[in-house]
C-alpha cells in the first residue's frame, strides 16, 4: 500500500527508485513465467543445425515411424531422420514409437501418448493403433484429413507438447464403421480410426437368401420357408426346421472355411416383415415375446455349433424387440436398427423416442454384445437439406451409455450426397470419441473446407437447424422436400437460405479450390426448389406459368436450369439422388416428361369436397389437389392423394358443366401397397338423391415391381345433366399374396380428376 501510495503521490528521487523497482519486478515475473511456459514444453524446432530424429523401439514400429515422418517433413523443411533405439539414440530422440503392451494388460483398443522432460513416446499394443497414435499426434499439431482428398498440412517452424504427460486414447465404441464416400478409402479410414465391414464380414446384413437359397430349395422343400398368413413365403426360414438349422450350418462351414479370417459372420432375416407361424415357430414366439423369439432360439443353435466365431443378426421390424426370458449365447452380436427414429431431436429430448429409449435398454439387458446401426441421411432424397447433423453428439453420448459397443452409420454411401464431408467428418470424430466438443470441432471443419465462406455456412446449417426446430416437425428419413415445405423448406426460408449460399459463393468466387465446395451446397437448393416447384404446378413457386392464351408452359429457364443441375451433380460424382437409384440424367428427363404435359381440362379448380377424408399424411394441397392441373408422375410424395385402407368418395360441383369423359389418375407402387382399385362408380345428384351414371370394374391385379401410372377413363353423356357429380372408388378387399403383410393395407392414390368433352 506504502508503494502504491509513493508511486501515484510522490515525484522526488525515492519515488523513481521505487518505479524502476517495480517495473524490475513485474519484467523479472514476466521473464521467468515465460521461461517456465517455455521449460513446460518439450519443443521440436525447425532448425536446420538441429537434426530431429523419430526412434524406434523395434522394426515393428518403423511403418508407423515412416507415416509419421512423411507428415512432419512436409511441414517442415528440416527432414525428419528414423533411427533404432538405443541408449544414445534415445536420449537425444524428441519422439519415440513403441508396440507393447502395458503389464498384466490384455486390452488391445488403447494407445498411448505420453512424454518425459526430454521426449515424446507413442506406444501401442499392435501397429494399428500405433498408426492411430501417430494421427492423434498429428492432430495435435493441426495436420487434418478433412476428406479422402483434402489433407491439411501446417506449414510450421517447431511443435511442441506438454512435459510429462500421460494420455491413454481408448475408443468410445469397440467396431465403428462409417458408410460415407470417404470411407471407402483406406487412408481416411485410418486416420479416422475406423473399421471396414466389407473387409471385417464375410457374409454381411440380410443373409437367409445366401444362407439357404429359395431359388435353390423353395420349389422342392417350401417347408424350409416361413409359413407366413397360411402360405409358404420365401422370404425367411422356418425356424423350427431341424434340415433348416443343418443346411445353414453346412453353409457356415463353407463360408467359414473361404473366409477364415473375416471377423464377423452374418445370420439374419432378409430386409421384409415375413416371418414363420408354423405351430412349432408360433409357440416359441408366444413364449418369448415375439417373432424375434424363435429367431434367437434358430440363432442360438447356429451360435452354438461356432462357439468360436461371432455371429451377428438384425434387430430389424418384427424382430425390433429383444426376446423375453431367452439367454443368447455369448458369440452373438446384435445389431439394433432403430429405422423410424425421429431425426430431428436428439433422442434424450424427443417424447417420441420414449419408447425407442426402453427397447434399447431392454437390449442392453439382453445381449453381452450389442451395436446399433444409426441412419444419418435422408434416403429418399439425397440431395435435400436434412437437419439432423445438430443431434449427432446427443445420440451418439445416449448410445455409449447405454451399452452400445458397435456402431454401423449409415450415410450416402459412395454418393456424396448433401453436407457428406461435414456429416462423416462429425461422425468419425464421434465414433471414436463422443466426449469431443461438437461445436468447436464442427467449426474447425467449416473454417479448413470452406475458408472465407464459412462464417456464411455456419449461419446456413444453423438456421435449418434453427427453423426444424421451431416448427417441431418429425424429420424422417424418407421424407422429404414436398412434406417440409411448410417447415423449414418454407419458401420464406429458402429465400434466406438462398441469400447467405450467394455471400458464401461471392467471397470465395476467385477462389478455384473453395468455390466448387460451396456451389455443391447450392445444389440442395435448386433441388428443393424444383421438387416443390413440380408440386405447385401452376399455382405460387410452381414450375407452370399460364401464357397469354390461358395455357400452361414451364417458366423461362427453368428446364435449362434443371439440365446444368443434373450435369452438375454428375461432375460432382452424385451419380444417384436417392437410394432408389434414380440418376441426375433420369431426373432430367423425368422433368423433361412433366414439362410436356400441359394440358388443360374442363374441371381444374373446380370445387371438390372428400366425402371419404384422405390420410392425413397423404393428403397433398386437399381437395383442390385433384384439380389443380398438375400430375404426379411415379413419386407418391408429389400431388398424390392416398385413401389406406378406405374407399375414396369425391364430390365434384360441376353445374351442368358440358362434359362427357372423366379421366382419373391412378399410381401402381406395389412396393409401397399402393394399387390401382378394384371399381369406379359415378353418380349424379337429382332431386335431392344420387342416381347412378356408370359404372366401371377394373381388371384384377397382378405382380409387377415397376412402378407406373395408370388413367382411366369413364364416358358418359349424362354428366352434364347433374351440378354434382360424386365418384365413388373401391379399394382393393385385401392385399394380393405377394404384398400380403402384417399391418398393411391397400392404398389407393389420384394425383388429378380430369373433365373433358370430346
Amino acid at each position: 500500500m506504502n508503494l502504491k501510495f509513493r508511486y501515484y503521490s510522490n515525484t522526488n528521487s525515492n519515488t523513481f527508485d521505487n518505479k524502476s523497482y517495480l517495473f524490475r519486478i513485474l519484467f523479472f515475473l514476466i521473464f521467468f513465467s515465460c521461461k517456465m511456459m517455455a521449460q513446460s514444453d518439450i519443443v521440436i524446432t525447425n532448425k536446420l543445425t538441429e537434426t530431429n530424429t523419430i526412434n524406434i523401439a523395434s522394426e515393428s514400429a518403423r511403418p508407423a515411424a515412416i507415416l509419421l515422418k512423411s507428415y512432419l517433413d512436409k511441414s517442415f523443411s528440416n527432414a525428419f531422420a528414423i533411427q533404432t533405439n538405443n541408449k544414445k539414440s534415445e536420449e537425444s530422440s524428441k519422439i519415440l514409437l513403441k508396440i507393447a503392451k502395458e503389464k498384466k494388460s490384455t486390452d488391445d483398443t488403447t494407445f498411448i501418448i505420453k512424454s518425459n522432460s526430454s521426449s515424446i513416446s507413442l506406444i501401442a499394443p499392435n501397429e494399428k493403433l500405433l498408426r492411430y497414435a501417430v494421427y492423434t499426434l498429428l492432430e495435435t499439431w493441426g495436420f487434418r484429413k478433412f476428406t479422402a482428398k483434402d489433407t491439411y498440412i501446417p506449414k510450421i517452424d517447431l511443435v511442441k507438447f506438454p512435459k510429462n504427460t500421460e494420455q491413454h486414447h481408448k475408443p468410445s465404441f469397440e467396431y465403428r464403421v462409417l458408410l460415407y464416400p470417404d470411407a471407402y478409402d483406406e487412408d481416411f479410414r485410418d486416420w479416422h480410426k475406423l473399421d471396414w465391414y466389407l473387409n471385417d464380414f464375410s457374409v454381411w446384413g440380410h443373409s437367409f437368401d445366401k444362407l439357404l437359397p429359395p431359388a435353390t430349395y423353395f420349389k422342392t422343400n417350401p417347408k424350409f420357408f416361413a409359413l407366413y398368413e397360411g402360405n409358404r413365403k420365401s422370404e425367411s426360414l422356418c425356424m423350427t426346421n431341424d434340415t433348416v438349422v443343418s443346411l445353414v450350418i453346412k453353409k457356415m462351414q463353407e463360408v467359414i472355411a473361404k473366409n477364415p479370417h473375416a471377423t464377423f459372420y452374418s445370420v439374419s432375416q432378409n430386409d421384409d416383415a415375413v416371418y414363420c407361424e408354423c405351430e412349432e415357430c408360433s409357440y416359441l414366439n408366444n413364449k418369448y415375446g415375439g417373432p424375434q423369439g424363435s429367431l434367437y432360439y434358430f440363432l442360438n443353435k447356429i451360435a452354438k455349433h461356432f462357439p468360436n466365431t461371432k455371429i451377428t443378426t438384425l434387430a430389424y421390424l418384427h424382430t425390433y424387440k429383444p426376446p423375453v426370458n431367452l439367454k443368447l449365447e455369448p458369440n452373438i452380436y446384435t445389431l439394433f436398427c432403430p429405422i423410424e427414429l425421429n431425426r430431428g431431436k436428439s433422442i434424450v429430448n424427443d417424447n417420441s423416442s420414449t419408447s425407442f429409449r426402453k427397447t434399447l435398454q431392454d437390449w442392453a439387458k439382453t445381449t453381452s454384445h450389442l451395436y446399433l446401426w444409426d441412419y444419418t441421411v435422408q434416403f429418399s432424397n439425397y440431395l435435400s437439406p436434412f437437419p439432423n447433423i445438430q443431434t449427432f453428439s446427443d445420440n451418439y453420448k445416449f448410445f455409449k451409455n447405454n451399452n452400445v459397443t458397435g456402431i454401423f452409420a449409415q450415410g450416402y454411401a459412395d454418393v456424396p450426397g448433401d453436407f457428406s464431408e461435414l456429416r462423416q467428418y462429425l461422425l468419425a470424430k464421434l465414433l471414436w470419441d463422443t466426449t469431443i466438443d461438437i461445436q468447436a470441432t464442427t467449426n474447425d471443419f467449416l473454417r479448413g473446407f470452406y475458408g472465407k465462406a464459412a462464417p456464411y455456412i455456419k449461419k446456413y446449417l444453423d438456421l435449418l437447424s434453427e427453423n426444424q426446430q421451431k416448427s417441431n416437425s418429425y424429420l424422417d428419413i424418407y421424407s422429404g422436400p414436398v412434406q417440409s415445405r411448410n417447415t423449414f423448406l418454407s419458401p420464406e426460408a429458402m429465400n434466406q437460405y438462398d441469400e447467405l449460399i450467394d455471400e458464401a459463393e461471392m467471397i470465395v468466387s476467385e477462389d478455384t479450390l473453395l468455390k466448387p465446395r460451396v456451389a455443391k451446397i447450392r445444389l440442395a437448393l435448386e433441388y428443393v426448389f424444383f421438387e416443390q416447384s413440380k408440386f405447385y404446378g401452376k399455382d405460387k413457386h410452381g414450375m407452370f406459368t399460364i401464357n397469354e392464351a390461358g395455357q400452361k408452359e414451364v417458366k423461362d429457364g427453368l428446364t435449362k436450369r434443371v439440365q446444368t443441375f443434373s450435369k452438375k451433380c454428375s461432375e460432382y460424382g452424385i451419380y444417384e439422388l436417392s437410394e432408389d437409384g434414380l440418376s441426375p440424367e433420369k431426373y432430367y428427363q423425368e422433368w423433361l416428361e412433366i414439362a410436356k404435359d400441359t394440358t388443360t381440362h374442363l374441371g381444374e379448380n373446380l370445387k371438390v369436397n372428400f366425402l371419404t377424408l384422405p390420410a392425413a399424411e397423404y393428403s397433398g394441397k386437399g381437395s383442390y389437389g385433384l384439380v389443380d392441373g398438375a400430375k404426379g408422375h411415379r413419386d407418391y410424395n408429389i400431388n398424390w392423394i392416398g385413401w389406406y385402407g378406405t374407399n375414396p368418395s369425391i364430390e365434384l360441383i360441376t353445374k351442368k358443366l358440358e362434359f362427357n369423359q372423366i379421366k382419373i389418375n391412378f399410381l401402381d407402387d406395389q412396393r409401397h401397397w399402393i394399387f390401382i382399385p378394384k371399381k369406379i362408380t359415378v353418380y349424379g345428384f337429382n332431386d335431392k338423391e344420387w342416381v347412378l351414371i356408370t359404372e366401371k370394374d377394373l381388371e384384377d391385379l397382378t405382380e409387377n415391381p415397376i412402378i407406373k401410372t395408370e388413367s382411366i377413363e369413364i364416358n358418359s353423356k349424362k354428366f352434364n345433366n347433374f351440378n354434382r357429380i360424386k365418384i365413388v372408388i373401391d379399394n382393393q378387399l385385401e392385399l394380393p399374396i405377394w404384398r400380403n403383410r402384417k399391418g398393411k393395407k391397400p392404398m389407393v392414390m389420384i394425383d388429378e380428376i380430369e373433365l373433358y368433352n370430346k
